[in-house]
C-alpha cells in the first residue's frame, strides 16, 4: 500500500491594503470546501455585497448539501439593510447558513477572520485597519482561530433571518 503524500507546507502571506484583503477573502472562500466561518465587525467594505462574492459563496454551498456557513457579526445593520445579496444568499440557502449576532462581551473582540475548512485563514489584526495575515495549509493557527469562533458562537444569539418575518 502507497503511503500517502504529505501534507502540503503551511504558507503565509501578510497584507497591507484593503485591496489585498479583498482579493484574499476571495481566495480563502475558494479554498473551503465544508465550512466557512467569518467574523467581522460588520462585514462592511470587505466586499460582500458584490456580485463576485455572491458567487463565489453561492458556488461554495452548491458544492455539497453538507456545506456550511457560519457568520458572527457585532451588528447585523449592514446585513440586513445594505446587502441584499447576502440576504438572497441567505433565503436560497438558509439550511446551510447561519447568522449570529456577538453578546455585549464579545463586541471588544476587534479582529476579524474567516477560516475555512480547518486548514486555511485569514486574520485581520483590527476591523479599522487592513493589515492582516493569510494563511493557506495551516492546521495549528486554524484550530486557535476555530476555538475563540465556537467561544463566541457558545454566546451569539442568532441574527439575520431568511425573512423579514424571521420564519
Amino acid at each position: 500500500m502507497a503511503d500517502a503524500p504529505p501534507p502540503p507546507a503551511p504558507e503565509y502571506r501578510r497584507l497591507e491594503g484593503l485591496q489585498e484583503y479583498e482579493q484574499a477573502i476571495d481566495l480563502v472562500i475558494r479554498q473551503a470546501r465544508r465550512n466557512l466561518r467569518i467574523f467581522s465587525y460588520n462585514l462592511r467594505n470587505e466586499g460582500y455585497n458584490s456580485l463576485a462574492r455572491f458567487e463565489a459563496l453561492q458556488n461554495f454551498l452548491l458544492m455539497s448539501r453538507a456545506n456550511r456557513l457560519v457568520i458572527i457579526l457585532h451588528d447585523t445593520d449592514y446585513l440586513t439593510r445594505e446587502c441584499p445579496r447576502m440576504m438572497n444568499l441567505l433565503r436560497q440557502f438558509s439550511h446551510a447558513i447561519a447568522i449570529y449576532q456577538t453578546n455585549d462581551e464579545a463586541r471588544s473582540i476587534s479582529d476579524p477572520f474567516i477560516i475555512a475548512d480547518d486548514d486555511h485563514y485569514l486574520h485581520r489584526f483590527h476591523y479599522e485597519h487592513p493589515r492582516a495575515a493569510l494563511a493557506l495549509n495551516d492546521k495549528a493557527g486554524a484550530l486557535e482561530l476555530i476555538r475563540r469562533f465556537n467561544d463566541m458562537a457558545e454566546t451569539a444569539e442568532p441574527a439575520a433571518a431568511p425573512t423579514t418575518l424571521g420564519l
